[in-house]
């Protein structure tokens, strides 16, 4: 792989504040774990015990837990399971789509570096329990990794399944295997130290003063072949807005809707499917929104208009293909759509950019 003039002076750390260990965040990218549990026969009452977690919530999207939480899942996880390599399993078998529109952000992302950049600086969004950091050091790239509150023997779990689980996101990313260099861990070997070799295919050194994995500057370069800086932006946006970083009067379930929305660009869910997956009456949820001074189709309809500003402001695509993306089964249909949200036809506010 080719080195391309990479800026060297980067330092990124994830915002991420320990004084709010016990405050919410997104339930993502645990469902692996789950199934390589129900495999040994375990029911998710038993790996939720004692965790405060609903067993509902698991398929919610509004639900969040604290990091707390997520602690006592992985005790949980490691008191029960038969397999001592039940972390490095489920780390193989993460999907972007766990991690909703944080995953959709790194897809889009026009190549690795950026990919790495936004993964690290929205990593709240996956409820971490360690605090992670980048950079590069002459020709190295360095992901680090440092204990928040003192894990004990959690610790190699916890490594085992996030260091896995970043190597199988990567490789979704980029749609290639991706070769690393070295792989440093504060603990002992464990007696199945061999099986990161297999997993991780580089030189793992243990009992290390550090936790980071080490990587080729010129992976960075590395294209994302599913690149689109729309959506990647979108993506982004929604991840601010997630941190709280703007908007912060918005509703969270207004923003959840809104995510939704994004994941289902093309294909807009009816007000009963969205109550569906919120696990609510369609009639609660008007009632909801109704207390928040919106409808569901306003909500849609801004969500489609800035989609469309920004399909018709940075891309070339057709008039055709743009309705096609905003569910609409003609053009005509999404033009008075246009003009009745903004005033002004599509063709007039692409002409603004011309």
């Amino acid at each position: 792989m080719p080195k391309q003039n990479i800026e060297q002076n980067i330092y990124i750390e994830a915002r991420y504040d320990h004084t709010l260990f016990g405050q919410g965040t997104p339930i993502l990218g645990l469902s692996s774990l789950f199934d390589e549990m129900q495999k040994q026969g375990y029911s998710i009452a038993q790996i939720l015990d004692g965790t405060g977690i609903a067993h509902d919530a698991l398929t919610s999207a509004t639900t969040t837990i604290s990091q707390y939480q997520k602690l006592k899942l992985f005790q949980n996880i490691q008191s029960l399971s038969k397999d001592p390599l039940i972390g490095l399993r489920a780390g193989q078998k993460q999907k972007l789509s766990d991690f909703g529109v944080y995953g959709y952000a790194l897809y889009s992302s026009r190549n690795f570096q950026q990919a790495v950049e936004l993964g690290i600086r929205h990593i709240k969004l996956a409820s971490p329990v360690l605090q992670k950091s980048f950079y590069i050091q002459n020709d190295t790239a360095i992901f680090e990794a440092k204990e928040i509150i003192a894990l004990g023997h959690l610790l190699p779990l916890i490594c085992e399944f996030w260091f896995s689980s970043m190597q199988t996101l990567i490789q979704c990313v980029l749609e290639a295997p991706f070769q690393a260099k070295r792989l440093l861990l504060p603990y002992p070997a464990p007696e199945y130290a061999d099986e990161y070799q297999k997993v991780f295919g580089c030189v793992v050194e243990f009992d290390a003063e550090v936790m980071q994995w080490h990587f080729d500057l010129a992976w960075l370069d590395a294209p994302c072949p599913n690149a689109n800086p729309i959506t990647a932006d979108m993506c982004q946006s929604f991840c601010e807005r997630m941190l709280g970083d703007e908007n912060d009067e918005e509703s969270e379930l207004i923003k959840t809707i809104r995510l939704i929305f994004l994941d289902s660009v093309g294909n807009f869910p009816t007000a009963q499917q969205m109550a569906d997956q919120l696990h609510l009456s369609k009639r609660t949820l008007y009632r909801r929104l109704a207390d928040l001074n919106v409808s569901y189709q306003e909500i849609l309809d801004s969500t489609r208009t800035r989609l469309a500003d920004e399909y018709l402001a940075a891309t070339t695509l057709s008039m055709d293909e743009i309705a096609e993306r905003l569910g609409f089964s003609d053009t005509s249909n999404f033009r008075k759509a246009y003009c009745h949200w903004t005033g002004i036809s599509p063709n007039q506010y692409r002409k603004k950019f011309a």
